[in-house]
């Protein structure tokens, strides 16, 4: 088994790259697999969070107007990532299908190979009703502090991993090299940039430079968000 590693757990708005944002990004650097460094950090976003992720999580829109712009997060990850080439999850290219659509958002790249959990779960306990992070580690008695957070569930892949080798000595536990091509996404559209604008405008907020990023899905939720809390546009 590798003992070198980056863990990696992210929270999203939904189950699409495309559509959805990350909302949190959770890493832990393990070397000899010994936890060496934590990355933790809430992602801004231009739109309500969906109350089944608000369930299933606990992170609030509130939580996340404490957080950073997408670019910032993302480019810090990127840089606490570095001379890690190997990820660790569970189920982890869910998590790196979001982290290539981020980066291509900002013209990144990012490329990484993968031990993924969820995988070798399904290889060698095919006889579970339920191989989800949580199934597992209640089968291994792994105590989960806070699950469905972030670097919370970054910590018990990584536990969990150690539990499947210590089981499966003879099993060989190798990366596999993760792929995802990003699907071309639509630019906010300059009458939507107007209209954003002049709307944030009489609410009394501001047009940030990182509003350019918004894809036109993007900015027709923000601005179905703004009008829904604060009111149409009145001229």
């Amino acid at each position: 088994m590798l003992t070198d590693y980056l863990a990696l757990d992210l929270e999203t708005t939904g189950l699409s790259p495309e559509r959805d944002r990350i909302i949190e990004i959770g890493a832990v650097k393990y070397k000899n697999g010994m936890e060496t460094e934590r990355f933790s950090r809430f992602v801004k976003i231009y739109q309500s969070l969906p109350e089944k992720i608000i369930e299933l999580t606990g992170i609030t829109d509130k939580m996340l107007s404490g957080g950073d712009e997408e670019k910032i997060v993302l480019t810090e990850f990127l840089k606490f990532a570095k001379g890690m080439p190997v990820l660790l999850g569970h189920n982890i290219g869910f998590d790196f299908s979001f982290l290539k659509v981020a980066a291509a958002r900002f013209g990144m790249e990012f490329e990484r190979e993968a031990l993924d959990t969820l995988l070798f779960a399904k290889k060698l306990h095919p006889e579970l009703a339920s191989r989800t992070l949580s199934a597992l580690c209640a089968h291994y008695k792994i105590v989960q502090e806070r699950a469905h957070r972030a670097v919370d569930d970054a910590i018990s892949a990584h536990r969990l991993y150690q539990a499947l080798a210590a089981t499966f000595p003879e099993y060989d536990f190798l990366p596999q090299p993760l792929f995802y091509q990003p699907k071309k996404q639509e630019p906010m559209t300059l009458r939507q940039k107007k209209y954003l604008s002049n709307l944030l405008h009489y609410h009394g907020l501001e047009y940030t430079e990182e509003m350019d990023s918004l894809n036109k899905s993007d900015a027709s939720r923000m601005i179905d968000r703004l009008i829904f809390t604060k009111g149409r546009l009145q001229t």
